[in-house]
């Protein structure tokens, strides 16, 4: 790794985003600083206390809780959720399953089913050529 690439840094923001958690629930010294490329590293091979619980209990940023929750981003607004939750909301939608989130996921499911289709159409026409 060079000199140049340990000592760039990055925006809390960026540094959140990369750690899959949400910024305004972590810690005040973490939402004021720059992140080094070499802290946020260690950052994901040890994550702090803090880190680890914000990862297992949330609150969760919309594209970890899209994810959790087997739909998209967009998927979300449609049904409402614009916040992000907690584990334990998350949990709670998934045992409810409100229509909303039903039909989010039957969408999502038939999304990623053309994905590979296309993939597969486009390896057809590779191996063709």
């Amino acid at each position: 790794m060079s000199s140049q690439q340990s000592t760039q840094t990055m925006k809390p923001a960026t540094a959140a985003k990369k750690l899959g958690v949400y910024l305004p629930a972590t810690p005040a010294e973490f939402q004021e600083g720059v992140v080094t490329r070499a802290e946020l590293n260690e950052l994901q091979a040890n994550p702090p206390e803090w880190l680890r619980e914000l990862r297992s209990s949330g609150p969760h940023p919309r594209p970890v809780v899209a994810a959790k929750l087997g739909v998209s981003i967009s998927g979300l607004t449609r049904g409402g959720v614009t916040e992000p939750l907690t584990t334990e909301q998350i949990e709670a939608l998934k045992e409810e399953r409100p229509e909303w989130l039903e039909k989010e996921r039957a969408t999502q499911a038939e999304v990623r089913k053309e994905s590979v289709r296309i993939k597969n159409m486009k390896k057809d026409k590779e191996k063709d050529a």
